[in-house]
């Protein structure tokens, strides 16, 4: 056959080779993340290796940090999403910037505050005397752990942000329930926990549409809007500082120093008096020139919004890594000494396993909660953002000088539903939006098609109902779901151990 024919069949043979190996690159892709998953699970199994190599039940803690590993990763990559998804959604960053300021600050606050001793039966849930037996102790903590993670990847898979402090929970009651009966489970702590399922998004959802009611009256709707803002801002920001302040007095650093509310809430005090005073002069300068426009006032929130990401990892780092690391720091004790203890000291190496677990759960897998809480569920601005944010700790506080059990997931999330919530119905209602719209349209020529713009708006549903929906299912089977899955481990594992 002449040349002339055959090059064009080759370039069509040559245009097929480069289109499978673009659709090749396109589905291995899809495989790095989880394999780089398997590799840090395996990498923590040969460092535990390494420590208990030649001591009683090796195998045991071995396998047992391979599952902590996996929690680890899971909380990265559900939990975490709470801490920078508003400041995401709201464009005060970008992801990338997102994904490195929460690893950064989550190993930060894992391993300078993460504690060095950790309740082994998570919160009291369960009676040490009734599962007093090693094997039996070991098993149970094994098969709560595997369960908690296995819940929360499920529920990262479908995109709810859930507890994973109720995951651990369920995890530990259902198998110590099928360890004990049912007499072995602290039930007047688990009716807290049930309550907190309510209280904590009710909580953190009514704070979060307070300020952002307060934002809207004193600063959105004035004449004078920079004006308002250099007034105001100020006095945001020293909240903010204040809040946070008292915050990780109270939870950040309780590993290292015990701090009672009223010392917090004086060092919050303080904090938050130096934070205005620094706050006046320099949201005074970020304001001059600015135009009299609310795209302008969300310039004054994006540098907040980035402190408040980060002071939230360091704090949940500091709280949340027990979760991976409580059972397993229980396991390895257990396992080494053969004894059942209320409390242990945690083993750096423990630590590590949860601080660098969360970390990498958060870069491979949180993209996912971060679109999903910061963008999907309602529309975010910096203004609603720092709501976000603020709503988290201060409910926290509260919660803590209450006594009340509460998951900063449910706050954190709740928070989003109440600026959504808080956004329709202050469409909806509010004289003061409509006598705005109409008097400041400049889109729309004449007061009536202003009206009729403003009607249209007033009609729209400003949260996803289905996302509202799917994610209150997912709070409320999480500890039942993970308390019956732990049940059925717990025999499996039972069975296996003996």
């Amino acid at each position: 056959m002449p040349e002339t024919y055959r090059k064009p069949t080759l370039d069509k043979d040559l245009d097929k080779f480069a289109t499978m190996e673009e659709a090749t690159g396109l589905i291995n892709r899809g495989f790095v993340t989880p394999g780089l998953a398997l590799v840090f699970i395996f990498l923590c199994a040969i460092i535990a290796a390494v420590f208990v190599t030649g001591q009683p039940g090796a195998v045991v803690i071995i396998a047992a940090a391979m599952i902590g590993a996996y929690m680890a990763l899971n909380i990265g990559a559900n939990d975490v999403a709470n801490n920078v998804g508003p400041a995401v959604g709201s464009q005060a960053m970008t992801l990338g910037v997102a994904l490195a300021i929460a690893a950064v600050f989550e190993s930060a606050g894992a391993l300078i505050a993460g504690g060095d001793v950790v309740s082994t039966i998570s919160k009291g849930i369960i009676d040490p005397v009734a599962v007093s037996d090693p094997n039996v102790f070991i098993a149970a903590m094994m098969a709560a752990l595997v369960s908690a993670a296995m819940w929360i990847h499920l529920a990262t898979w479908f995109g709810a942000p859930v507890s994973t402090t109720h995951s651990i929970v369920g995890g530990v009651m259902g198998a110590g329930i099928a360890a004990a009966g049912v007499d072995a489970v602290n039930w007047p702590t688990m009716g807290g926990i049930a309550a907190s399922w309510v209280i904590s998004p009710f909580m953190g959802g009514i704070i979060a549409a307070a300020f952002l009611a307060f934002i809207k009256t004193f600063i959105i709707y004035q004449e004078d809007k920079i004006a308002a803002a250099r007034r105001w801002v100020p006095v945001l920001i020293a909240i903010m500082i204040g809040t946070f302040a008292t915050y990780l007095s109270l939870k950040g650093v309780k590993a290292l120093i015990k701090i009672p509310l009223s010392t917090a809430l004086l060092i919050g005090l303080g904090a938050g008096f130096v934070g205005w005073l620094v706050a006046r002069p320099v949201i005074a300068r970020q304001s001059r020139g600015l135009e009299n426009r609310n795209q302008s006032l969300r310039k004054l929130f994006g540098l907040p919004l980035i402190f408040s990401a980060a002071l939230l990892s360091f704090a949940h780092g500091a709280n949340d890594v027990a979760n991976a690391v409580g059972p397993l720091a229980a396991i390895v004790h257990t396992a080494e000494l053969g004894e059942v203890a209320p409390k242990v000291v945690i083993p750096l190496w423990v630590m590590a396993v949860g601080a660098v677990g969360i970390s990498l759960g958060l870069l491979l897998f949180g993209p996912k909660l971060i679109r999903m809480v910061g963008n999907q569920i309602t529309k975010l601005n910096p203004m609603r953002a720092y709501c976000v944010a603020l709503s988290a700790a201060i409910t926290v506080i509260i919660a803590s000088w209450l006594g009340l059990p509460v998951s900063s997931t449910h706050i954190a999330v709740g928070a989003v539903f109440g600026v959504g919530f808080f956004r329709e119905w202050y469409t909806e209602r509010s004289s003061r939006r409509a006598d705005y719209v109409v008097r400041h349209q400049i889109n729309t020529p004449g007061t009536e098609a202003a009206k009729g713009q403003l009607a249209e708006q007033r009609r729209r549903k400003l949260v996803r109902r289905s996302h509202f929906l799917q994610i209150i299912a997912a709070w409320v089977i999480t500890v039942p779901a993970a308390a019956v899955l732990s049940g059925v481990l717990f025999v499996v594992l039972r069975a296996v151990l003996v």
